[in-house]
């Protein structure tokens, strides 16, 4: 286990929550109000989000910067963007792995862009404006996911959306804002010609955010589909179908390194970029299992074995 001092971690209990929660969750304190602005050179501070794959991320990065020799610190969950991009600003932390869609989305709601290329081009001329900059984003995406058991979509012949019209009429199981975001009902209607009859499609709302409730109805029959991460540990867990999105109705949500413009050194971007290249949805999955699950690891045991395994970190 590594021998870096941390600085400021919560004690939060850790809220096992998806992306969109991310713009919404609060953390317990303020962590960056002892802040003060960070050292140049080589001195990192890592952030992250208040949920745990964030925190994971946070050590992947933290990790594998000082087996490189940068001087790393880190300051984990803060909360929301609405304290995150300050604390970029003012120095209190000056790296955090984000999620390119929402990023974007933060600084433009009105955003069109959807596929990954897309999405990464516009954001450092957004990002820019706060003096911050981002790096390579990887393979890696938690976003949201249309979702079968392997049973419904073996027997209706489901791998796309689109092709939930041959399982009308049908209940899906989401969280309430569902019903009237342009990836969810609306998008199924307007992109995928899903539901356009009435009642072919029953929504059923769900607090948990793609939870346990939300994965419980699904596989027990109660709904037929439901939105779920795509980094939930159910995915491998219930043997569940994320449906491809060939239109790219739902953006791309890539984990990406976001930071201050004036840590950034070429050795920085290669050891993060390196992470980028190796990280995957799948990884995330096993990460979030390893953290949330029965085994309850840590995060940073979680990040350091992936870092090993990847070639990333030397024992």
């Amino acid at each position: 286990m590594t021998s870096r001092a941390r600085t400021t971690r919560l004690t939060a209990g850790l809220l096992a929550v998806g992306t969109a929660v991310a713009l919404a969750g609060c953390a317990t304190a303020d962590p960056t109000s002892s802040g003060g602005d960070a050292a140049d050179g080589d001195s990192i501070i890592v952030g992250s989000f208040a949920f745990p794959e964030s925190e994971i991320l946070g050590e992947i990065y933290a990790q594998a910067l000082e087996a490189e020799g940068f001087d790393v610190s880190t300051k984990f969950n803060i909360g929301p963007r609405q304290q995150t991009i300050p604390a970029l600003q003012d120095g209190s932390i000056n790296l955090i792995p984000e999620y390119n869609g929402n990023l974007l989305a933060y600084y433009d709601t009105a955003y069109e862009e959807r596929t990954t290329e897309d999405v990464d081009a516009a954001l450092p001329d957004a990002v820019g404006a706060d003096d911050l900059q981002v790096l390579d984003s990887a393979e890696a995406e938690d976003k949201d996911a249309y979702v079968v058991t392997k049973k419904t979509a073996e027997d209706n012949d489901l791998t796309a959306i689109g092709d939930l019209k041959a399982l009308e009429p049908f209940s899906l199981a989401s969280n309430p804002q569902f019903g009237e975001l342009g990836y969810g009902i609306p998008g199924l209607r307007d992109v995928y010609g899903v539901g356009v009859d009435a009642g072919q499609v029953t929504f059923v709302p769900y607090e948990d955010f793609g939870g346990p409730d939300t994965v419980q109805a699904l596989v027990d029959g109660t709904v037929q589909v439901a939105d779920i991460y795509t980094t939930s540990p159910a995915i491998k867990a219930e043997d569940l179908v994320v449906l491809e999105d060939p239109e790219n109705m739902i953006s791309a949500q890539n984990v990406i390194p976001l930071l201050s413009k004036d840590i950034y050194t070429d050795k920085l971007a290669e050891v993060l970029n390196a992470i980028s290249a190796k990280l995957t949805t799948d990884d995330l999955i096993d990460l979030r299992e390893r953290v949330e699950g029965d085994e309850k690891a840590s995060a940073a045991t979680a990040a350091e074995e992936w870092l090993t395994a990847a070639g990333l970190l030397d024992k």
